[in-house]
């Protein structure tokens, strides 16, 4: 049996006449009445009775219509997923973000919106720390990442900058580098630390292993001033960062945007000539994505971000999906 001569039958079922029922079809009435006899046969029962003028549905032909509607509807809905599938409408994805990306109300609004704009698409969502982001991706076992500064770009990856921000240095509450209260800082203005004032300081970072690219214009800019950082501690992520110096563990740098974190405790610091401290925020893609999802969530997230804004552009186009 095949699919035609399940549409043939229903074509007939519907006309209940050949001669229309060809015609319908565009197809000779002789043969559309071989086919019906053809499929009879096969099934053993007569499907119609037929009559001077027509013909109708016998009991069996009746019961059979429902079924081939059904086999047929069944069809027809699987071209239509298929067809969305293909196009990134329906399916999964699965993202992955480091702690600070995820902090980051950019990253969390986009991944927001594109709940909203696509519905029947699945999100897997993970926190992990940017190189296990980097070895998933290249193992195919993640989709997208957004993440902060790699160090490693593998060629069959690419990284489009969605944002840039500055870090800042975070101090525990009453740290001798803080002005006191009342004195020194204009109310709503940050206080600025020199850079060379960090010498001898403990520092908290997280481990380069997860975050490798973070640190490295900080690290620089100390040697340059004439003093290597203290590194007294490396945490996973870095929110455990900033408890760690609320604690009085040591101070720390993070991105801007993580400032609304633990204000009673610790006091966030411009550092002077902060310019070459940034936290970059980029979307990470496989250049040979085979899933038409991850596809539409690239397109979606970049599409997101201002298109004024720095880093806006992708470096290169991705393929359209319309």
């Amino acid at each position: 049996m095949e699919l035609r001569h399940l549409r043939y039958f229903l074509t007939v079922a519907e006309e209940r006449q050949f001669t229309r029922a060809a015609a319908r079809l565009h197809i000779q009435q002789p043969p559309l009445s071989q086919q019906i006899q053809e499929l009879e046969r096969e099934l053993g029962f007569a499907l119609f009775t037929r009559l001077p003028r027509g013909v109708e549905l016998t009991s069996a032909g009746a019961a059979f219509v429902v079924d081939a509607r059904a086999v047929l509807d069944t069809l027809d809905q699987g071209v239509v997923n298929a067809r969305r599938v293909a196009n990134g409408q329906l399916g999964s994805v699965r993202i992955a973000l480091t702690s600070s990306a995820a902090f980051h109300p950019l990253a969390t609004a986009a991944i927001r919106r594109f709940r909203a704009t696509h519905p029947d698409i699945a999100i897997d969502l993970n926190e992990i720390n940017a190189a296990d982001i980097i070895e998933r991706m290249v193992n195919g076992r993640v989709d997208a990442g957004i993440l902060r500064k790699p160090i490693e770009t593998p060629a069959e990856l690419r990284f489009d900058l969605l944002h840039e921000e500055r870090m800042v240095l975070v101090l525990p509450v009453g740290h001798a580098l803080l002005p006191a209260k009342g004195k020194g800082v204009r109310p709503g203005k940050q206080p600025r630390v020199p850079l060379k004032a960090l010498a001898g300081e403990s520092f908290i970072f997280v481990r380069r292993p997860g975050a490798p690219g973070m640190y490295a214009d900080f690290i620089r800019a100390c040697e340059a001033a004439g003093f290597k950082p203290e590194v007294v501690s490396e945490v996973p992520r870095m929110l455990s960062a900033i408890n760690l110096v609320a604690a009085g563990g040591g101070i720390t740098l993070v991105p801007a945007s993580m400032q609304r974190y633990q204000q009673e405790t610790v006091v966030y610091c411009a550092v002077a000539g902060d310019e070459a401290f940034s936290a970059p925020l980029h979307l990470v893609t496989r250049r040979d994505a085979a899933n038409p999802a991850a596809l539409r969530f690239a397109q979606a997230v970049l599409a997101f971000v201002s298109p004024g804004a720095k880093g806006a552009e992708p470096a290169e186009p991705f393929q359209r999906l319309d």
